[in-house]
């Protein structure tokens, strides 16, 4: 790819700069460096919760609060990953807040509502994002904050606050933290990216098929085209054998079979907008499997290769007519798919949730109308899902990864 490459900046906040380079208020940090609420305080009380039965005693509240980081450009959208351990009735939520050429602060933007669990009669919340929520600075979409027009943010921050019952001694754990940053998406034509691999190369990514479930479980998006992403972060965790226990799987229904990606589909589902494919809550989903899970960008498919190499599958989320691909053979306004692989020409191979049968997931497309519908489509939104042991490719001198 020619001309200047996409301005994209990834952070691990519990390694750079680290939880303890901002503050804390009612945390402290474990062994593992994991933060958890601080059990010899009372910690902070606040308001009900979003849970359906709220506790009698009110909440206690422990925050990470990080220090001022500089994007080094002027970003456009940011988009937060988290790996947090919530038991019964805890939960996390995760806020960002943006800071212009101005020097003036934005409100602080929640991204996000997690817990882990769907126990709401015990206390658990309903994972939800709070779209809608806008001022001066910008808005939020979902699971992205995106700044104003002609308005772009020079630095941030990231809170995140762990909630528990006052008077519980719940182990709720802050584990991982991420923000990635970018420019504002342009609409530039860039030329494909060279071919970096000298042959072809194909993971033994296992093929899931997310339309057998078509109609399933209208209470969690219906199944079938709703649930991509689910079905992509499944592929991945199995394939790095990571599977949902069998004695979760005997209580679950699935006429068609594989009633893992139906319990996926439960555990990632953002009860705000109503679906499955939120991005930070399937990284959340699959950390939960012991996997260092985030959600990036990448600026092309010659930086997909680098992991690739290594053994590594990506879930990327891509946008496309029939026109713009038509080896795919539909449109789409937004659908998660896996990279497994690259042909000796460089083309590439995935592993396409959206198929009917197993022996349709895999799939062979040209590499420039992907690349598009990908760089286009989402900026190169990928999740990144890899068993801390397995090393990440070197990260380009702006480090997005």
């Amino acid at each position: 790819m020619t001309g200047p490459a996409p301005r994209i900046r990834f952070h691990d906040l519990g390694r750079d700069p680290g939880f303890a380079a901002g503050t804390l208020a009612g945390l402290v940090s474990g062994d593992n460096g994991a933060l958890r609420i601080d059990d010899t305080t009372a910690g902070a009380t606040g308001p009900a919760s979003p849970r359906p039965i709220p506790p009698e005693s009110g909440d206690q509240r422990g925050v990470s609060t990080s220090p001022v980081i500089e994007t080094g450009f002027p970003a456009g959208e940011a988009v937060l990953s988290w790996h947090a351990v919530t038991p019964t009735a805890t939960w996390l939520e995760a806020a960002l807040r943006v800071r212009g050429a101005d020097g003036c602060w934005s409100r602080w933007f929640v991204l996000g509502h997690w817990a882990g669990g769907d126990d709401f009669a015990s206390g658990d919340i309903r994972r939800t994002t709070i779209d809608g929520q806008s001022d001066p600075a910008g808005r939020v979409l979902n699971d992205t904050f995106r700044a104003a027009q002609d308005r772009p943010f020079h630095a941030f921050q990231v809170r995140a606050t762990l909630v528990r019952p006052a008077g519980s001694t719940a182990p709720v754990q802050l584990a991982a933290l991420y923000a990635m940053v970018s420019a504002p998406p342009s609409d530039d034509l860039k030329p494909t990216s060279a071919f970096t691999l000298d042959k072809g190369l194909a993971l033994d990514v296992p093929r899931f098929p997310q339309m057998i479930h078509a109609g399933c479980y209208p209470a969690f998006a219906g199944g079938g085209a709703a649930w991509c992403s689910p079905t992509a972060t499944s592929m991945v965790l199995y394939y790095w054998g990571r599977k949902v226990g069998a004695e979760v799987l005997e209580s679950i229904e699935a006429p068609q079979g594989d009633p893992h990606i139906i319990w996926a589909a439960q555990g990632v589902y953002d009860h705000g907008y109503e679906g499955t494919g939120n991005w930070a809550f399937n990284a959340a989903y699959a950390a939960g499997f012991g996997l260092r899970a985030f959600v990036t960008r990448l600026r092309s498919l010659a930086e997909a290769e680098a992991f690739i190499a290594l053994g590594i599958p990506l879930v990327v989320s891509v946008s496309f007519t029939r026109e713009e691909l038509p080896q795919a053979g539909y449109d789409t306004d937004g659908h998660l798919l896996v990279i497994s692989g690259f042909t000796g020409e460089g083309n590439v191979i995935v592993n396409d949730p959206g198929a009917a049968s197993s022996g349709e997931v895999r799939r062979e497309l040209d590499r420039a109308p992907f690349e598009s519908a990908w760089l286009k489509g989402s900026a190169g939104i990928t999740y990144v899902f890899h068993p801390p042991g397995v090393p990440l490719p070197p990260s380009p001198g702006e480090p997005n990864w």
